[in-house]
C-alpha cells in the first residue's frame, strides 16, 4: 500500500485520492438515467460504486442491457399490434402513431426492470 499524501485547504488536509483510469466508452441514454437515478435516489449504492470504481461499468452494462431489450422487445410488439410495411403504406400517420407508442410501452418496461431497479 503507497503511503497516502494530503493537501492543505485553508485548516483542513485532505487525502490526494485519484480514481484509477477508465475506458473512454461513452454512456449511453439509458446509462445516464440510470446514474441520475443513483444520485437522486439511492446516494449510499452511488458513492459505494464511486469508490469501488464499479459505476462507470455498471453504468455501460445497464446501457448496453437496455439497447438489447429494446431491440428484442420492439419488433414482437410491432408484430402484436399488426404493425406492418404495409400498414405504413396505407396509413402513415397511424403507422407513426402505434410505433411512438410501442415505443414509449417498451421504454417504460425497461426503465421499471433495469433503470429504477
Amino acid at each position: 500500500m503507497s503511503e497516502l499524501t494530503y493537501t492543505r485547504c485553508g485548516d483542513y488536509y485532505i487525502p490526494d485520492l485519484k480514481l484509477s483510469e477508465q475506458p473512454e466508452a461513452p454512456i449511453g441514454k439509458y446509462g445516464r438515467m440510470r446514474q441520475r437515478y443513483l444520485k437522486e435516489h439511492r446516494p449510499s449504492l452511488y458513492s459505494s460504486l464511486i469508490l469501488s470504481e464499479k459505476l462507470y461499468p455498471h453504468l455501460l452494462e445497464i446501457d448496453r442491457a437496455a439497447r438489447e431489450r429494446m431491440d428484442a422487445m420492439l419488433p414482437r410488439m410491432m408484430e402484436a399490434a399488426g404493425v406492418t410495411e404495409g400498414l405504413k403504406a396505407l396509413d402513415p400517420m397511424r403507422w407513426v402513431g402505434l410505433i411512438n407508442t410501442l415505443k414509449a410501452q417498451a421504454e417504460e418496461i425497461i426503465q421499471d426492470e433495469l433503470i429504477y431497479n
